[in-house]
C-alpha cells in the first residue's frame, strides 16, 4: 500500500491509499477517483512531505484522542451521532446505491432508508431525474480503514 497527497482541478487537497503506483495511475486515467470536496474527477498526485514521527495527541489522562478534531469537539460529536443513527435506520447498499435510489423513487421497490456509493456523473443524473439524494459528510465503515 502507498498514500498519495493528492489535489483536483479546484485545488482541493486531500490523502488517499493505494495498492501500488500503478493502481493510481489506472483509476485516474478510468475517472475512478473523485475530490471528496466537490467531486472533481481531475485528480493529481500533489507535493508529498516525507513522514515524521511524531508524539501521538493525548488527554489530560494520557489517553490517546482522535486526530480529526479536538476532545469534546460537538461537530465531531455531532458527525459521530449522525453516523450512529444513518446506519441504524438505514440499508448499505454499498454500490448497488443508483439502482436501488432509482427503483425506490420510480415505485419499483418499497420506500426505505438507504446509504451506498454512487460515482459523481451517477448522482448527478439521479438528481436530474428528481431521485432525492444528498451526499454523506462521512465515508461508511466498509470504505474507512
Amino acid at each position: 500500500m502507498i498514500r498519495f497527497s493528492l489535489r483536483c482541478s479546484n485545488d482541493h487537497r486531500f490523502d488517499s491509499w493505494f495498492a501500488s503506483g500503478a493502481a493510481f495511475d489506472s483509476l485516474r486515467t478510468a475517472g475512478l477517483l473523485t475530490c471528496p470536496d466537490c467531486g472533481d474527477t481531475v485528480v493529481e498526485k500533489a507535493l508529498m512531505a516525507p513522514p515524521v514521527k511524531t508524539a501521538a495527541p493525548q488527554d489530560a489522562a494520557g489517553r490517546g484522542v482522535a486526530l480529526s478534531g479536538p476532545p469534546g469537539d460537538p461537530a465531531h460529536a455531532a458527525l459521530a451521532e449522525l453516523r450512529r443513527l444513518i446506519e441504524a435506520n438505514a440499508d448499505d447498499v454499498g454500490r448497488n446505491f443508483v439502482d436501488e435510489a432509482r427503483a425506490i423513487h420510480e415505485g419499483v421497490k418499497p420506500a426505505r432508508s438507504i446509504y451506498g456509493q454512487a460515482r459523481p456523473d451517477q448522482a448527478r443524473r439521479l438528481i436530474e431525474d428528481g431521485v432525492p439524494i444528498a451526499p454523506l459528510p462521512f465515508l461508511p465503515k466498509s470504505r474507512a480503514n
